[in-house]
């Protein structure tokens, strides 16, 4: 598949034009680089490069370290329609072929990276003469860059900023760049749906091996290390790794984000970074039948818990971003207390996905997720009164404190400058209906468009941090709270393109109770 090099210039232009003052709207020079290569101290081993500064690699497709890139445009002539674009890659150095793969050369880059649309390629010395020649043909040009701070862009070469630093302008390149990547071509959503592919069957991995543990169906050799068909998960970190490895093997070499793989209450972190817990056991017993439960051996059983997964693949360089939440002892089954907590979520977000078309506001998502949960917890007890008072107190932000999703592409929460603007009014529509804490955490704040891609991931959560400055609220029953504070969390996420009609499911895991119990419980 070719990258639409030009393509994302020409929108990338586009939006540049657009946010310009009448006077500089005619031409522009981009000026941008990619990431440096980076090395771990005393290894004489690069950190892994893991990605691309995505908004250089979203107008290049070149994933080499240490490259730059410059663009030209111009209204009114040629240059509108295909902009210059020269990239600039690595010498090959002999002194570090020794070690180290080299880059491409000129020839086979001019090969690789969107030749029918990439102008020309040359090696990193030549930038300071071919800035000189292109600033002479424009002279009244300014040079556009990616602002130097707050975010970690990488830095501008010192010879470029000696020479040119009074003509750097750093206010509009960021926005228009986020403005241009918010819609995605079909070729970008190909790659994430790829990514959300290869996830997808990671995160069946997981619930199938334990299905197996669950049916005794696991079994090592004493004295031999296990092989990968004889991995029993009983850890959190025993779950990454699984996941990890089926995406590996399946081509998608890096995450897209450190995965959350929370068991038991610690699933009410919404961004629990650890993954080193064992799984919750019970007490020592002695001589039990073990074959409902997955355990380490014959004395112990587990307790009966939830595991939740935040965790998605990147697929040359585009993000997936996928949660399931899944029943660990019991069987394999969830508990009766988190069952009614998963298909509440889960009918949160099935909910959600139905309304999902161009012209819905992002805000009317997130209260219908905060009017099903409301209903829910009344339907439950663990709210009283009425739903529009419970509504209007925004208890239930103490159980649903985050977005229920955001933009995603090259980078998992995708153009936050686009996607959230600085002032956002709740519609009128919504404004009337709803409490303001439902909307402190969103990192979507805009109407939907075709060709959006977003997540939708609701969840309820029963955190002692959360629940804190609600415990006198007069709008729960904290006895039956009570009852359901072992549950931890719950969290369900799937990948959403938006449609000229509606919106299609990227994510193709499945999230029913009965699959997901079935899988788990090596029923199915």
């Amino acid at each position: 598949m070719l990258f639409p090099v030009r393509e994302h210039a020409i929108k990338a232009f586009t939006q540049l034009f657009e946010l310009l003052p009448d006077a500089d709207r005619n031409k522009a020079v981009l000026l941008l680089h990619g990431a440096h290569t980076s090395y771990r101290n005393d290894t004489d081993r690069e950190l892994p490069f893991r990605q691309q500064e995505s908004n250089f690699y979203y107008l290049t497709g070149c994933d080499l370290p240490d490259a730059h890139l410059l663009l030209v445009s111009a209204r009114g002539t040629d240059l509108q329609t295909r902009p210059l674009i020269r990239l600039f890659i690595p010498p090959q150095d002999p002194e570090l072929i020794m070690w180290s793969p080299a880059p491409p050369t000129v020839a086979e880059a001019t090969q690789i990276y969107s030749p029918e649309h990439i102008s020309s390629v040359h090696t990193s010395p030549e930038l300071l003469m071919m800035l000189e020649e292109t600033l002479k043909a424009f002279p009244a040009a300014i040079i556009h860059t990616l602002p130097p701070y707050p975010s970690p862009f990488p830095e501008q070469p010192h010879e470029v900023v000696h020479r040119y630093a009074g003509r750097f302008m750093h206010a509009y390149l960021l926005h228009a760049l986020h403005k241009a990547r918010l819609i995605k071509t079909p070729e970008e959503i190909s790659l994430i749906r790829t990514a959300n592919d290869i996830s997808s069957r990671a995160h069946e991995v997981v619930m199938r091996l334990l299905g197996k543990g669950v049916r005794g169906l696991v079994h090592t050799e004493k004295g031999k290390p296990a092989l990968p068909g004889e991995w029993l998960i009983q850890k959190e970190a025993e779950a990454e790794a699984v996941f990890v490895a089926s995406c590996r093997r399946e081509g998608a070499v890096h995450q897209a984000y450190l995965p959350i793989v929370a068991a038991s209450t610690r699933a009410a972190t919404l961004h629990y970074c650890c993954n080193d817990k064992d799984f919750a056991w019970g007490p020592v017993t002695n001589g039990h039948a073990h074959s409902a439960d997955l355990v380490h051996d014959e004395s112990r059983n587990l307790v009966p818990q939830v595991l939740l997964i935040d965790a998605g693949a990147e697929y040359r360089n585009y993000a997936s971003d996928i949660t399931r939440t899944m029943p660990v002892g019991n069987g394999g089954e969830f508990t009766r207390e988190a069952r009614e907590i998963y298909a509440l979520v889960l009918e949160m977000q099935t909910e959600s996905i139905k309304i999902l078309k161009p012209a819905l506001h992002w805000d009317a998502v997130q209260l219908l997720c905060h009017r099903i949960l409301i209903k829910g917890f009344l339907t439950l007890g663990i709210f009283k009164g009425t739903e529009q008072d419970v509504l209007a107190s925004g208890v239930s932000a103490a159980f649903f404190p985050h977005g229920v999703g955001h933009s995603l592409g090259l980078d998992v929460h995708d153009v936050p400058s686009a996607s959230k603007p600085v002032e956002a009014p709740l519609p009128s529509e919504v404004a009337k209906h709803t409490n303001s804490k439902f909307y402190d955490y969103l990192r979507l704040r805009l109407p939907l468009e075709a060709s959006m891609v977003v997540t939708v991931e609701p969840g309820c959560y029963f955190s002692p941090h959360l629940l804190s400055p609600v415990r006198n609220s007069p709008y729960i029953d904290h006895e039956v709270l009570r009852k359901y504070e072992p549950v931890g969390g719950v969290r369900i996420e799937d990948v959403v393109v938006i449609t000229p009609g509606g919106c299609e499911v990227l994510t193709s895991v499945g999230k029913d109770v009965g699959w997901v119990e079935g899988v788990c419980s090596g029923n199915m």
